[in-house]
């Protein structure tokens, strides 16, 4: 019991300390090379989010902050592996957690989705027309790679784990057979829709902090200690993010954070068979991602009309006279709050 605390906690702490190493050395180059939007927004609300955000500061602020994340979970996660092999011994390979069925393909998943979202932020940031205004054309193309990777992760989970069913809370397992692979697409497709959280400073680091958290205390209670200790790294990683994010932020976290992140949480919450305890514990990107689509259906069904002043939800809140960090540490509240609920609900309802 002891050892596997040590596995989780430990982990947890170099990864936090790694990504603080590493942050300075990543902000130098990040502000050399000059890594933010070259285009200010587009959309219609462009004149409406200038009232609360200042233009200039969205356009002289990093966007690629999200390679921290995933590079400190990748140092931590191969700094380990290489002691265990090194250094041969049951403690050594004890606090190791890089293993074939539980953690190599959440770091695959993971590691895949940044690169993606590392390149649509180099195209804003360096490239020309649709993309470097990310437009809704090219949101839409995003969308499709994003449903390939989760058809990729599907394949895996049905015909290499074997995974045909999942677990309803007090309800036992509903059987989906190869129904599971379009199933995991659409959670997903969901999970990335919540990035648009990435809106303020600090909000997103403080939110997936506390999502990542509780999926590091929820395998821990299934006995996957292994995921448990890649989501405490996960935490530790957006942690040491969050430090320099909270306001004023040295750079946002970007598509490189989001894109990784959230695909990587929809994977360990199959993992986890806790797929519908993930809306409950990843509330703040369900209410997000809802403000957005009810903000687009109320405008093509009711002639324009809008239901919040701006979308995503936290804008709003700006928009109603707000102070942006009132907005952050309200979320987080928000987000701790439900993710103790979700994890008492993913331990109850067994």
């Amino acid at each position: 019991m002891y050892l596997n605390l040590v596995k989780i906690f430990l982990p947890t702490v170099v990864a936090f300390l790694i990504g603080l190493f590493i942050t300075p050395f990543a902000t130098h180059f990040f502000y050399k090379y000059k890594m933010w939007r070259r285009y200010s927004r587009s959309e219609s609300t462009a004149s409406e989010f200038q009232k609360i955000h200042n233009g200039e500061e969205e356009l002289k602020t990093p966007r690629v902050g999200g390679i921290i994340i995933w590079a400190s979970i990748l140092k931590t996660t191969l700094l380990f592996f290489l002691i265990a092999i090194i250094f041969p011994g049951d403690l050594t390979e004890k606090i190791n957690f890089l293993s074939k069925n539980q953690t190599l393909i959440p770091l695959l998943v993971l590691l895949f989705g940044s690169f993606l979202g590392l390149w649509d932020d180099l195209m804003q940031i360096y490239g020309n027309g649709r993309i470097a205004h990310d437009d809704k054309s090219w949101r839409k193309w995003k969308a499709l790679l994003v449903v390939f990777i989760s058809f990729l992760i599907g394949l895996w989970f049905y015909y290499k784990l074997g995974m045909v069913a999942i677990h309803i809370p007090f309800n036992g397992d509903l059987y989906l057979g190869i129904f599971i692979i379009p199933f995991f697409i659409i959670v997903a497709l969901a999970t990335f829709s919540g990035g648009v959280i990435d809106g303020i400073d600090g909000l997103s680091g403080g939110v997936f902090a506390s999502i990542f958290a509780a999926y590091a205390l929820i395998a821990y209670t299934n006995n996957q200690i292994d995921i448990a200790a890649f989501c405490g790294v996960s935490t530790g990683a957006i942690l040491a993010f969050l430090w320099f994010n909270i306001p004023p932020a040295r750079f946002y976290m970007g598509e490189t954070g989001i894109i990784g992140l959230t695909i990587t949480l929809a994977t360990i919450a199959f993992l986890t068979d806790t797929v519908f305890i993930l809306p409950i514990v990843a509330l703040p990107l369900v209410i997000s991602s809802g403000s957005v689509i009810l903000q687009m259906l109320s405008k093509k069904l009711r002639n324009g009309k809008k239901i919040f002043r701006l979308s995503p939800i936290h804008h709003h809140f700006e928009a109603l006279g707000w102070p942006s960090y009132k907005v952050t540490m309200r979320f987080w509240v928000l987000s701790v709050a439900f993710s103790i609920i979700g994890i008492i609900l993913a331990v109850i309802s067994r």
